[in-house]
């Protein structure tokens, strides 16, 4: 992009009259500005219309065919930029369509809510003489007590 704008921003009066660098920079700016709102679609848009500003200003005679030439090569260089950003964003677009539809397909897992604790910090059932080790109590004073 700067090379673009390198390009087409400088050079002498014979090769590059200063009303034609003038219109010629306003779109380099609008291809900078939507290459960095990250929107390949726009500046490669506005880099066709600098081109066509380009060629006309070319015919009319107010820009060398030097200076045509150095900014064609920039443009294109540009244009192939742009072009591989705004392929890498639409098979990025893509793949994040198909992960979303994956997911959406996926089987939900379930997972059991676990089991609850017990109440009274007793395991085991008391009617039975069973007894947890931490309670005063244990089989044989059970059984004593029988």
């Amino acid at each position: 992009m700067l090379a673009l704008g390198a390009t087409g921003c400088g050079g002498t009066a014979s090769e590059l009259e200063s009303d034609a660098a003038a219109q010629l920079q306003q779109r380099v700016l609008a291809v900078t500005k939507a290459a960095a709102a990250n929107n390949p679609a726009t500046a490669l848009k506005s880099l066709s219309q600098l081109s066509s500003d380009l060629d006309a200003a070319a015919a009319a005679g107010h820009v060398s065919f030097k200076r045509h030439r150095s900014i064609t090569v920039a443009i294109d260089s540009v244009k192939a930029d742009l072009a591989a950003a705004q392929a890498a964003g639409k098979a990025a677009a893509e793949a994040a369509a198909k992960a979303r539809a994956a997911d959406e397909r996926a089987p939900a897992i379930v997972v059991p809510a676990p089991a609850p604790a017990p109440a009274s910090g007793v395991r085991g059932n008391p009617e039975k003489g069973h007894w947890d080790e931490d309670t005063d109590n244990d089989h044989r004073s059970l059984k004593e007590k029988d």
